[in-house]
């Protein structure tokens, strides 16, 4: 009869540890889902993006696998021309709905770094890939996204490509960096 006692202890444990695994593994798996999004674009914010590209400086350096960036700034759309808040916060929306369309789930990143720049991590992709999916993002934002009172909406686009230090960059190059040069290419951020 003690045995039983003995067999329910051990299985008791057991289903303890059980439970501890797969509390730990929810509680992964539930930081890795609910990351803190932006409110008005429901990107990536800041933080999680420069997060992100700290990931990705890192694997490129261990595997050579090159990542390019692009910079999109509205131009202080909504300084420009003296628009209301849910005006200026309706044509981000567009602009991100737009961009959402055209970048790969799942692989690429896009985050909004500040109140008119969005930035998009191209894993993989050459800078001449990126130069030309930065050519068309403009090209559709400035003709095709519909801004209130018909006004135009002006966009610059920067674009970076990191190849790890088998391309030649050096070891030092960091993840402000790289924002460094995209962003003093659109004269933003």
């Amino acid at each position: 009869m003690w045995y039983f006692s003995w067999i329910l202890g051990l299985l008791l444990a057991c289903s303890l540890g059980i439970l501890h695994i797969l509390r730990f593994e929810a509680q992964e798996t539930f930081e890795k889902e609910h990351v803190p999004l932006d409110p008005v674009t429901r990107l990536f914010t800041k933080d999680v993006m420069m997060t992100r590209l700290r990931e990705k400086v890192e694997n490129s350096r261990r595997n050579g696998f090159p990542f390019s960036m692009i910079a999109v700034s509205l131009e202080d759309f909504n300084r420009q021309h003296q628009l209301l808040d849910y005006e200026s916060d309706t044509v981000l929306r567009n602009v991100v709905d737009y961009l959402k369309e055209e970048i790969r789930e799942g692989v690429d990143i896009a985050a909004r770094m500040n109140q008119q720049v969005l930035l998009i991590v191209l894993p993989g992709a050459s800078l001449k890939r990126a130069e030309t999916t930065a050519a068309q993002f403009r090209n559709h934002i400035m003709t095709d996204i519909k801004a209130p009172r018909d006004l135009t909406i002006d966009v610059t686009v920067g674009v970076v490509t990191y190849a790890g230090e088998n391309a030649g960059f050096p070891a030092t190059e960091t993840v402000n960096d790289l924002i460094r040069q995209t962003c003093n290419q659109i004269h933003a951020c």
